[in-house]
């Protein structure tokens, strides 16, 4: 009895972890004009937008028709195994992107005029990513400049 307790119990510890890393969706999130919400001072974050180097990464760039380039990205991201798209706008999406037990936030926004789309990655929970969220948004580059090569 006293062995089936024990594994019961550690049963529930570990489906409450599973489901409670995921953590609730922001409300904040979204395009405001041009630009992404700002990331927070934890470095669990990465943003095009930011000012500071530790938050700071550089939004995709491509040549050609924005459209295009946005729809090879929405292909991208539909291909990836740990991404689903939450929410689309002409010119925005938004996205979770799951590791084992934990979610994070992904945005992206087309910039005509810059020919650029802008990003910004973080996590729900937590203060340290170890560099998860910039690793995986510079996965995403690679994987979009590849699919932009191929006809």
């Amino acid at each position: 009895m006293q062995k089936n307790m024990r594994k019961l119990f550690i049963m529930t510890i570990g489906l409450l972890g599973m489901f409670g890393c995921a953590g609730e969706r922001p409300n904040n999130l979204g395009a405001k004009g041009n630009t992404l919400a700002s990331c927070p001072a934890s470095p669990n974050c990465v943003s095009s937008g930011a000012d500071d180097e530790q938050h700071r990464i550089a939004p995709l760039t491509f040549s050609g028709e924005a459209d295009r380039a946005f729809a090879r990205l929405k292909l991208v991201l539909s291909r990836r195994g740990d991404t689903t798209i939450i929410e689309e706008k002409p010119g925005y999406l938004r996205v979770e992107l799951r590791t084992t037990l934990f979610v994070d936030d992904g945005e992206f926004l087309l910039d005509r005029a810059q020919s650029v789309i802008q990003l910004r990655s973080a996590s729900r929970l937590g203060y340290s990513d170890l560099g998860k969220n910039r690793s995986r948004m510079e996965e995403i580059r690679r994987q979009f400049l590849v699919a932009e090569v191929q006809p």
